[in-house]
């Protein structure tokens, strides 16, 4: 399939978030858009024709370029300042490759690091971010100082993607041994190779196509991860192509269950004014990881740094929180309570960083 790369991108983005689909992927592919039977948005067919990957790889890079993506970010991010580290701590690059390809990544090993095994956080980023970035906006680094835990970067590579997103779209990569996440899961493995870390206290966590990339880990390595948070995220197998991509961030997608009675621990933070990704993933995502399990809710109201919120939480027989949503009034596509060293971050609102840590620690998982 060939693709005209003069592209009016500007239409092409306005007919997406319009509904419009067939005629966006009409001038995509150079031809002339059909005529518009009416103003109304049309459905959206979550099984749409998928794109070839050069297709695709130009169309994301074509809307990174105008700053939207069906991967949630993709608009230009300042500089990233260097990141300073107490005396002893250490925050090495790092690379990792198997049979889906390679990919970089930091390790932020805490000063007070003695060879007693940690627990580990993979922090996956958003897109048009880097691990740096990523780090300074999180501030998961000064916490791990403070609670004593590892953290991990991944990053996404611009050859996998224009936009460095993780690709929580394709099929491929929402696989089990197969795509990117068997990198992520790789990674993950090769530091508990490499240094002391708890295996009952492993974590992955991540911000928008790092978030769905979460909620990925969580399905397909339960036995890897005892717990997951997704800011601002998709749920596993929310779409499988572009498409269905951009269906599933204004509306939602056909999720698929989750096999198994347990449920994964999740943590989800998603702002109800949220123009990338719509709140409903937020809902999907608890929904596929609460699986057949029998909890009990509480549903509480807060605000914290100006922004109230909505926290919901369903505990287990015996009264451990398992599932935690946190619903943020009037807040967008962001991290709530980070730091503006970082892209993508919204310094108002509870601190979503602190509050997963929190969640996370109280959970080893199953041995």
């Amino acid at each position: 399939m060939s693709f005209n790369m003069n592209l009016n991108m500007a239409e092409i983005t306005r007919l997406t978030r319009a509904g419009r689909l067939a005629e966006a992927m009409a001038l995509l592919r150079g031809r002339p858009a059909p005529p518009d039977s009416s103003a109304a948005p049309k459905p959206v067919d979550p099984q749409g024709p998928a794109l070839g990957p050069q297709g695709l790889r130009r169309f994301l890079d074509g809307l990174g370029k105008l700053g939207a993506s069906p991967q949630g970010l993709a608009h230009p991010r300042p500089p990233t300042p260097p990141i300073s580290l107490p005396e002893g701590a250490r925050f090495d690059e790092r690379v990792y490759a198997n049979h889906a390809g390679s990919r970089s990544y930091k390790l932020y090993i805490p000063s007070r690091y003695s060879g007693a095994p940690l627990p580990l956080i993979v922090m996956l980023h958003g897109c048009k971010q880097s691990p740096d970035d990523f780090a300074a906006g999180t501030q998961m680094n000064m916490l791990a100082e403070e609670k004593l835990f590892l953290v991990a970067y991944p990053a996404q590579s611009g050859a996998a993607n224009p936009s460095h997103c993780w690709n929580w779209f394709n099929t491929a990569d929402q696989q089990r041994d197969g795509g990117e996440a068997s990198l992520i899961a790789g990674i993950t493995r090769q530091i508990m190779h490499d240094v002391a870390v708890d295996p009952a206290r492993v974590y992955v966590a991540g911000l928008s196509a790092g978030g769905a990339a979460a909620a990925i880990m969580g399905s397909t390595y339960p036995d890897l991860y005892a717990a997951i948070g997704v800011h601002s995220g998709l749920a596993c197998g929310a779409a499988k192509d572009m498409p269905s991509a951009f269906a599933a961030m204004r509306q939602g997608g056909p999720v698929p269950a989750r096999g198994g009675q347990r449920p994964m621990p999740t943590i989800v933070f998603h702002g109800d004014r949220d123009a990338t990704v719509s709140p409903v993933n937020g809902d999907q995502v608890i929904a596929q990881s609460k699986a057949a399990a029998d909890l009990q809710g509480t549903t509480g109201q807060g605000s914290a740094g100006g922004i109230s919120y909505t926290r919901t939480v369903q505990t287990d027989a015996g009264g451990r929180a398992v599932l935690e949503q946190w619903v943020l009034h009037g807040a967008g596509h962001a991290w709530s309570g980070g730091s503006p060293a970082g892209s993508y971050t919204d310094p108002r609102g509870p601190d979503a960083s602190r509050e997963m840590v929190r969640f996370f620690l109280q959970y080893p998982g199953p041995q």
